[in-house]
């Protein structure tokens, strides 16, 4: 396996820098997930480990040796990308063993390496079936097994599941996440889905506009967000953020204007003085139950889930807001609502952080 290490790594296009310094350390046998909206510069990213771009500026160490002009072959680096790119004439079989073919590796080593793979991956009773004969999900484990027999020290994945339905998302994933328990590998997995972020990261790298917004576990990430950027990012629903005015900040401690909202007093945070903010509070935290804090509205939407219902509101100010309730919970549509919540559910950002 491998540790790896960005330091200030820069990429440009023409003039337009889209990873702008970043500094990142992967431990060795760490499942790490690039998270960002479409454009962050999460695969450009990933492809600048891989050796796939050129790298503009700062270096990137694996094992502490500077790489940056290591050929990809040389990297020790499988990649698996969100097309399946197998060969449509070639076997499963031969599909897998196809990198070891062009090194000349002899058959029965081949055919072992392979064998291995497809046992880890459910593969054995597919291996003489063409690409053609095949699910979504076993065509991207296929792709899985090809990079699995090259015994790389890193992983690399690049969307690898925006192409399957939403069950074979679910079990592909669970896949996944076994392979890394079963391997120790070191894993890089990007992503835009939050959800699988979630689920399978020991670290998520949130980006945006090719900056590194913040690093940590899923649950660190999800209960302490940096900013209102990622605040609104990593969760499902997303966090709610709602303007208010800051009256004081004193000892620490902040107190707000609103009505309904005069007695909160949370953490100042990164908020220093009087003046606009962004109050966050997450969708699951907000009840039906009577409380000090709350903030009303007019249904305008019931999502009845099973076990949660998911109640869209708009507020007298146009601004919109979201509950997440447990169970089947009954709300007419147009009808006036109040939700509450505690001071230890709320987060204070900067409003400047919306503008950013």
């Amino acid at each position: 396996m491998a540790q790896l290490k960005l330091s200030g790594v820069k990429k440009d296009f023409g003039g337009v820098e889209v990873i702008k310094g970043v500094e990142l350390d992967i431990e060795d046998g760490e499942f790490v997930v690039f998270v960002g909206p479409s454009g962050c510069g999460k695969s450009t990213l990933l492809r600048l480990i891989a050796g796939l771009e050129e790298i503009s500026g700062g270096t990137l160490e694996i094992d502490g040796k500077v790489s940056n002009d290591v050929p990809s072959r040389d990297r020790g680096i499988a990649m698996v990308f969100q097309s399946y790119a197998l060969y449509p004439h070639l076997t499963v079989a031969e599909n897998m063993g196809f990198s070891l073919s062009l090194r000349k590796t002899p058959k029965a080593e081949i055919d072992k390496s392979v064998l291995q793979a497809a046992t880890i991956l459910k593969l054995e009773h597919l291996l003489d079936r063409k690409p053609s004969q095949l699910s979504g999900g076993q065509r991207q484990r296929v792709a899985i097994g090809r990079a699995i027999v090259r015994e790389p020290s890193i992983f690399l994945f690049d969307e690898p599941l925006s192409n399957l339905d939403a069950a074979l998302r679910m079990e592909t994933r669970t896949e996944i996440a076994k392979l890394h328990r079963d391997l120790a590998a070191t894993m890089i997995y990007v992503t835009h889905d939050q959800v699988e972020a979630m689920t399978l990261a020991d670290k998520i790298v949130v980006l945006k506009g090719g900056v590194v917004q913040q690093v940590g576990a899923p649950m660190e990430l999800y209960r302490n967000p940096c900013n209102a950027f990622v605040a609104g990012f990593i969760g499902s629903p997303r966090m709610n953020l709602l303007k208010v005015d800051v009256t004081s900040v004193e000892d620490g401690k902040v107190r707000l204007a609103q009505p309904g909202f005069e007695h909160l007093v949370v953490p100042s945070g990164r908020v220093s003085g009087p003046g606009k903010a962004l109050l966050g509070v997450r969708p699951q935290a907000l009840t039906l139950n009577p409380g000090p804090h709350q903030v009303s509205g007019t249904v305008t939407l019931v999502e009845r889930m099973g076990p949660e219902t998911v109640i869209s509101i708009r507020q007298a100010d146009g601004s919109p807001l979201l509950a997440v309730l447990p169970g089947d919970v009954e709300l007419a549509l147009d009808a006036n609502v109040s939700f509450s919540f505690a001071d230890t559910d709320v987060r204070l950002f900067p409003a400047s952080d919306l503008e950013n």
